[in-house]
């Protein structure tokens, strides 16, 4: 097995709506706002080589919206998901799956693009997009709060095109042999953590927006946009409980400056940040 950290540019989201309760007081020692209190957050995605799949974890934003719509988010920054996959000597027909931990815009917008008629086609030619039914109805179906990261556009193109498959619904669940799943209600309905077993007998944590940063990792530090923070709260508790002292790594899928680490405990028996690791 080999794994690419696949950086797909940096935007930003609202400090405020990033940290939830925490005072600003607070939450600004960890990420600096600009004047409008925004913070700047990576999009940052894995390409995992397991056997003869390239497995795509998440896609970032994409390129295909509006000047209108990126103007709320101000991407920037020089990577771009077409640029570090060729870094790591790879095209988009490369891929053989695409792993959508959910479908919020920020994580599946990379995964459909627009032909040169405008047509929204899949990124990915030669993938299968993978999600499960319970999220991919409530994305389809959202809900007043969600409504607004759910773009249509991001994810109709999949089924319509047929190279959309299922995961069931199972924590534990097996993607590949070194790939189990679990799943988690706090941020949305059954977002995916994918739990990938290294060659050196450690395990990555993916763990997309169950714990998006390191500035996260208190747990307090409950993002206002989870629908259930106090099912995020246990679902962090859960988390430690598997990733402190027993080799598990985690991958931060929105940290601007740290892709992976561990978590240990410190004197006052609280989770901390670790060493940072690289892959």
């Amino acid at each position: 097995m080999k794994l690419h950290i696949i950086e797909t540019g940096k935007f930003k989201l609202d400090g405020g709506s990033m940290f939830g309760v925490v005072p600003k007081s607070l939450w600004k020692r960890l990420n600096e706002p600009d004047e409008n209190n925004m913070c700047t957050w990576s999009m940052r995605c894995l390409l995992i080589e397991d056997g003869e799949r390239k497995i795509l974890i998440d896609t970032g934003l994409g390129d295909k919206q509006d000047l209108k719509f990126r103007s709320h988010f101000y991407p920037h920054g020089d990577d771009s998901l077409v640029k570090s996959l060729g870094n790591s000597g790879f095209g988009f027909e490369d891929i053989t799956d695409v792993f959508l931990t959910h479908l919020h815009f920020d994580h599946v917008g990379g995964a459909v693009s627009k032909d040169t008629n405008g047509n929204l086609i899949p990124t990915f030619p030669n993938a299968t997009y993978w999600s499960n039914e319970k999220h991919w109805e409530w994305a389809l179906t959202p809900n007043p709060r969600e409504k607004a990261s759910f773009l249509k556009e991001n994810i109709v193109p999949l089924q319509d095109h047929n190279v959309l498959k299922f995961i069931d619904v199972e924590d534990g669940v097996k993607f590949t042999d070194s790939i189990s799943i679990d799943f988690v209600y706090g941020h949305t309905e059954a977002m995916m953590v994918p739990y990938i077993k290294l060659d050196n007998g450690k395990t990555l944590v993916y763990t997309a927006d169950l714990l998006p940063s390191h500035c996260h990792i208190g747990m307090p530090y409950v993002m206002g946009y989870d629908i259930r923070p106090l099912s995020t709260l246990k679902e962090k508790e859960r988390l430690y409980e598997k990733a402190v002292d027993t080799n598990h790594m985690i991958f931060f899928e929105h940290d601007k400056d740290i892709a992976c680490a561990e978590l240990v405990r410190n004197e006052r028996g609280r989770v901390v940040l670790g060493e940072e690791v690289k892959l």
